[in-house]
């Protein structure tokens, strides 16, 4: 039976052609010649590999059902039983200067572009000031990371305009990413399911991380009479979080509290309850620790010419930062320490790779093979900039 109470065991193709070369032999005689190049032979392996394609199908049937193997569209429809949905491909923005004729109105849709053709479109009208200025926000026309560029680069006009003379972004572009892929999702859904309900620390952390530009969060109480090594007064909550603004923040922390259990933090922020009346909800900004890293390989010829960047977007992925495309990853949440070992586990998912040694660095001096504590209201990150590769001849 494929299926027992050890769950479902797909037959290979060569498991079907022994099985249908023997059934085949019971048949016709033990002398039946069932070789590659006999006709009985050709067609059971014919038969074998159709067989072998729908065996794969039910095994992937089987797997659908489960969030932790389930891939794809499958994924997508178990994860709001998690009380999520997988987070899509976004747009990058950023805001765009433009010269040119004093009190001119530059319409909404006006492109421009970098050097590398990655164009970009107004959002809005502007009118330029009486110098001839205006700023005005810019989206990026492709969704992705490819958006994300560096400030002052985007300096084409697309679409001349006789009355502007010149544009450029004051500041980097940001905010677009690609779609967030399957191990993402389900890492995000296997957090969320823990804090199912209300009134728990646990329930306040997953509905914080159901916001999507939150990267990590953590929840604490205070059970005592004197305030905490944090500051949290007597029964009281404090709640730290990356990223996310303050006004999403504070209405997801009021959603899932204890009534009557003050919110506490660094920051604080009124929320309109049911009846109207604002209530002070107070978080505090999680601690960033820059992450240095030294990494150091042996190869082999299987090693990927774009080896170096892989290796640098699966350690950013793990421990989280921002990406060479400046795409940002949650990677690990608040409090949890950077463990060397796992980051050279993470290291060989790269193709190619037959030894790696990493030394780790806060400070991006002092370098060691040691793990990096962090602290509870701490977050490790690292900037692909902050990761040396060095290959080894």
């Amino acid at each position: 039976m494929a299926l027992d109470s050890k769950g479902y065991k797909r037959k290979t193709y060569d498991d079907l052609l022994t099985d249908m070369s023997a059934k085949a032999k019971q048949y016709f005689g033990e002398n039946a010649n069932v070789s590659e190049r006999s006709i009985l032979g050709i067609l059971l392996r014919i038969m074998a590999w159709f067989l072998s394609l729908a065996w794969q199908d039910n095994e992937n049937v089987y797997y659908s059902a489960y969030r932790k193997t389930a891939e794809g569209a499958q994924l997508d429809m178990l994860l709001p039983y998690a009380g999520i949905t997988r987070n899509l491909d976004q747009y990058s923005f950023g805001p765009l200067e433009i010269t040119g004729t004093p009190n001119h109105l530059v319409s909404a849709g006006f492109l421009v572009s970098n050097k590398t053709d990655v164009f970009f479109e107004t959002t809005e009208n502007v009118t330029l000031d009486s110098f001839g200025k205006g700023i005005v926000e810019i989206k990026a026309v492709e969704l992705g990371s490819v958006g994300n560029v560096a400030a002052n680069t985007i300096t084409e006009i697309v679409n001349p305009d006789a009355d502007v003379i010149s544009v450029t972004n004051i500041s980097e572009t940001k905010g677009g990413r690609e779609k967030e892929t399957d191990l993402e999702a389900r890492e995000r859904a296997s957090i969320t399911v823990e804090g199912m309900g209300s009134a728990t620390t646990n329930a306040i952390r997953t509905n914080l991380l159901k916001i999507p530009s939150i990267r990590a969060a953590t929840v604490i109480e205070n059970y005592g009479d004197v305030p905490d090594a944090y500051g949290t007064p007597k029964r009281s909550i404090q709640a730290f979080v990356l990223g996310g603004t303050n006004e999403d923040i504070a209405r997801a922390v009021f959603e899932k509290k204890a009534g009557g259990i003050q919110p506490y933090g660094t920051t604080y922020v009124d929320v309109i309850d049911d009846s109207g009346n604002p209530q002070q909800v107070g978080f505090t900004r999680a601690v960033e620790i820059p992450i240095f890293i030294k990494v150091a390989l042996n190869t082999n010829s299987s090693f990927p010419s774009d080896g170096t960047e892989k290796t640098k977007s699966v350690l950013i992925r793990y421990i989280g930062g921002t990406d060479i495309d400046s795409t940002v990853f949650a990677g690990l949440n608040m409090g949890e320490d950077v463990i060397e070992s796992r980051l050279i586990a993470r290291t060989y998912q790269v193709e190619g790779i037959e030894d790696v040694s990493i030394q780790l660095s806060t400070d991006g001096i002092n370098y060691s093979e040691s793990n990096i504590s962090i602290g509870l209201q701490e977050v490790a990150q690292v900037e692909a900039n902050n990761i040396e590769v060095t290959i080894n001849v």
